[in-house]
């Protein structure tokens, strides 16, 4: 049982989704959505104040203007893609506090929230059933 319960605590330590993430936006200054696909991806269509720093190109230099007291939430397209994954193990490495959006943009979307780019959608939040 102990086992278990500590799985759950953890899981919860290092992912949210995206209603906890919308709640963090509203109510703290401490999230940071972390964009973590190709530039062309973020330009297309991203979270709402989201910073982009492809995993690829996440070293210390691109990350040496971000703040290490704030909360990093990276995302990428959805369940099929892990750049979030590969990008919080980084951003993690590189000493920053890190948790990985579950679902990704696609959920962000699903859930009705608003997205910015060329392809931007404009959402129509409702309440969580969770």
């Amino acid at each position: 049982m102990n086992e278990q319960i500590k799985f759950y605590e953890n899981k919860l330590a290092y992912e949210m989704d995206p209603s906890d993430l919308y709640d963090g936006f509203e109510n703290s200054t401490d999230y940071i959505a972390l964009d973590t696909r190709q530039a062309f991806g973020f330009d297309k269509e991203h979270i709402p104040t989201a910073i982009n720093i492809p995993h690829r190109e996440m070293d210390e230099e691109t990350t040496k203007h971000l703040d290490k007291s704030k909360i990093y939430v990276t995302y990428c397209d959805g369940i099929g893609c892990n750049a979030s994954t590969k990008g919080a193990l980084k951003m993690a490495k590189l000493g920053f506090k890190v948790k990985e959006l579950m679902g990704g943009i696609e959920w962000w979307k699903f859930d009705g929230y608003a997205t910015k780019g060329t392809n931007a959608t404009k959402g129509s939040i409702f309440e969580c059933a969770c």
